[in-house]
């Protein structure tokens, strides 16, 4: 169950090797498990271990998951809507996506995103009268979630006047600032999370769980499932020690230069990839240091991929997976490392969690850094503040000048950077321009195309199609992020993890606005400031980075781009 299969080239298993018997000797598993900060910094990373033994925890509270899911079910709720962010809300999505709507229970989606046409799309999907809407913020300041409950609880007051709290959940830290708005307004419940556990580490606290619940998912099964991989990570015999040979190999592999980890993953667990997206990099993207995971990627024959990629390959027991087994083969054969892990089934999806996050822990220990913190992720959240801040005082957004306009699409970059896309007198078109921004990359670099746009599948294709055109062409590994919910997730590694990402931020106008309650700012004010302070911490960071404004056409525009990109 849930075993742990590799296979690496002779370099790198040496340094493996190397690194388990430093693991072995130093009793390291054990120290881990006593929450050892030294292991990592010597830092604060002690309290942030409580995931360790959420899942006991966890358990004991099995009646009150039942409760809260048969209450919902009687309630004869229809819809259920997650409002939250980052650790908030992928595990939720992995499970709705993995498993799928339950019969008698509420039909489940979620908002992770302030862009107003993707938030009307989901408010013209459901009934509000029938629906119910979990707000999760750990921290309870998040401006998304905030701002959504904000919104779509004067949207449900309208509808069904004092009866609105009813329609309404809360799972928040305690003593948070959603806490109190939760009681002040009679949320129907309030769950707390566990403030010794990171939102990307929550999976198994109540931020996956309630949800799980709501869902009507067997929460009872999940959490006996992870239990069995908690047990196996406890595992004093490292070889055997699924979350901590893991972590070896990750952090081992990426100290050699083989620093983005590349997802294929099975037709029934393909969503799994998002979250381990958070995970990964989010917890090790930082002072220069880094895996930078690849998700949603294609999988292309051995000689499309270059020397700095490793590959996690996860699949179901019984299912036929003709898209990537001869492939997966084929990479071992030509020397590319490769990890695998086959699950009995799809309830071993809670087990995933546990040992990937375990896994990751473990990586950050060999690379040396705090496994535990975002410090770039709060400096974007700075400058998004200072420009909405900004906006309530003056009731305009502080906007750059493009370097270059063609038609409806706008190119912005540092001055710098501009400079080195118009170098050599040529790229003095939209063409050559993008040509010249993609020609930045080198061997070791990636592509990152960060979209501030509506993440519906007509966009999402033509973005992967153009991802997949440079990763043929370029031969790097290529990432997509759709904003703002990437910033709560990649983001981290892509500003404070190695600087070998070339970026492509695309942004558009928002003429179908949504007024935020209580505030000046409406919801294309917020994306466009998130953009805009994303943009600005990777020009500080010294990143390669343009930004792409299509206008008010999104799929005009879209479109134009994607035959550009060729």
């Amino acid at each position: 169950m849930n075993r742990l299969e590799y296979l690496l080239p002779s370099q790198l298993r040496e340094a493996v090797d190397k690194n388990v018997a430093d693991w072995q000797q130093g009793d390291k598993v054990a120290r881990l498990w006593k929450r050892d900060a030294t292991l990592w910094t010597g830092e604060d990373e002690g309290k942030w271990l409580g995931w360790m033994d959420i899942v006991e925890r966890q358990r004991q509270r099995l009646p009150e998951f039942a409760g809260l899911s048969g209450e919902i079910r009687t309630a004869g709720f229809q819809y259920a809507v997650l409002l939250g962010m980052g650790g908030s809300s992928l595990c939720p999505e992995v499970l709705e996506m993995t498993y799928g709507h339950q019969k008698g229970y509420p039909k489940f989606q979620i908002v992770d995103s302030t862009d107003p046409e993707q938030i009307k799309a989901v408010e013209n999907s459901v009934k509000l009268k029938k629906t119910i809407f979990i707000v999760s913020s750990k921290s309870g300041s998040t401006l998304e979630p905030n701002i959504f409950q904000q919104y779509f609880y004067q949207r449900m007051q309208a509808e069904v006047g004092s009866a609105v709290g009813d329609h309404f959940i809360a799972v928040t830290d305690p003593g948070s600032k959603m806490e109190e708005v939760a009681r002040q307004r009679n949320f129907r419940h309030i769950f707390y999370g566990d403030p010794s556990i990171g939102g990307r580490y929550s999976a198994l606290s109540d931020f996956g769980m309630v949800p799980a619940a709501v869902m009507g998912l067997d929460v009872a099964k999940m959490l006996d499932r992870a239990q069995k991989a908690v047990e196996q990570c406890q595992g004093q015999d490292v070889m055997t020690n699924p979350g901590v040979m893991l972590g070896i190999i990750l952090g081992t592999a990426a100290k050699m230069g083989r620093d983005k980890i590349t997802f294929l993953m099975a037709p029934e667990v393909a969503d799994l990839g998002a979250w381990l997206e958070q995970l990964i990099a989010e917890s090790t993207g930082k002072q220069g240091k880094g895996i930078t995971p690849v998700d949603g990627e294609e999988i292309g024959s051995p000689k499309d991929y270059g020397k700095d990629r490793i590959f996690a390959y996860i699949k179901v027991a019984g299912s036929a997976d003709p898209k990537h087994e001869d492939p997966v083969h084929a990479l071992e054969e030509a020397g590319h490392p490769v990890v695998r892990f086959k699950m009995a089934d799809i309830h071993q999806l809670s087990a995933q969690f546990f040992i990937w996050e375990t896994a990751t822990a473990v990586a950050g220990s060999v690379l040396g850094i705090n496994a535990f913190n975002q410090p770039d992720v709060e400096a974007s959240k700075i400058e998004t503040r200072k420009l909405t801040e900004e906006y309530e005082h003056t009731g305009e957004l502080r906007e750059s000048k493009p370097f270059f306009k063609d038609g409806d699409i706008s190119l912005y970059a540092s001055r710098d950077y501009a400079a080195v896309l118009h170098g050599g007198g040529g790229a003095h078109t939209l063409d050559n321009i993008l040509a010249a921004h993609l020609e930045q990359l080198k061997a070791g670099d990636y592509f990152a195309m960060l979209a501030y746009i509506d993440r519906n599948k007509h966009n999402e294709k033509l973005i992967q199609g153009m991802r997949m055109r440079v990763r043929n062409k370029q031969q790097v590994a290529t990432c997509v992020g759709f904003g703002p919910r990437f910033l709560h997730s990649t983001g981290q590694d892509y500003k404070g993890g190695p600087n070998t990402g070339v970026f492509m931020q695309i942004t558009a106008d928002h003429p179908n606005d949504l007024p935020v309650p209580g505030a000046k700012y409406s919801f294309g004010v917020v994306i466009a400031a998130q953009a805009a302070g994303d943009l600005a911490v990777l020009q500080q960071r010294g990143r390669r980075a343009l930004r792409v404004h299509l206008g008010k056409n999104v799929e005009s525009g879209l479109r134009r781009l994607a035959l550009l990109i060729s």
